[in-house]
């Protein structure tokens, strides 16, 4: 599935680094749920609204590559892909940015869960039609 790619910028400050001034690992996860956090926000979903309502996405799996560096003061770009939509859960495509340089790539699977029980639930069908409304707005690779 092809779908539109959310971009969100990042600038890397003192706090993200190591001693060595280089981007500390954890990190770019830490800017890549940001940016799936604004992706979201983008389709009209507040997590804190969503949470209000009973529903949480969680980190169900994540791979993630580091490619390069990033380095204080950098300028990012922190892409985001929907490349699966399930019942109850979508997987991403993600890549971190610099001057047009990928850095960092991951792909990461979201479950839509219950607030209260922590179990899996249906994606609710606004946020899936949201999302199936983003990726038909994604160019043709025709």
């Amino acid at each position: 599935m092809a779908d539109r790619v959310f971009n969100w910028p990042v600038r890397v400050y003192y706090e993200d680094t190591d001693a060595g001034g280089i981007v500390y690992y954890v990190n770019y996860l830490k800017f890549m749920e940001r940016a799936r956090t604004e992706y979201l926000r983008s389709l009209g979903f507040d997590q804190q609204a969503l949470m209000h309502d009973g529903i949480l996405f969680v980190v169900r799996n994540t791979a993630i590559e580091y490619l390069k560096p990033a380095r204080l003061d950098d300028a990012l770009d922190v892409t985001v892909s929907l490349s699966r939509r399930g019942r109850a859960g979508f997987d991403m495509v993600q890549s971190i940015w610099r001057d047009g340089e990928e850095l960092c790539k991951s792909r990461v699977s979201i479950a839509c869960v219950s607030a209260n029980s922590l179990k899996p639930v249906g994606l609710p069908v606004n946020i899936r039609q949201a999302m199936l409304l983003s990726s038909q707005d994604a160019p043709s690779d025709a």
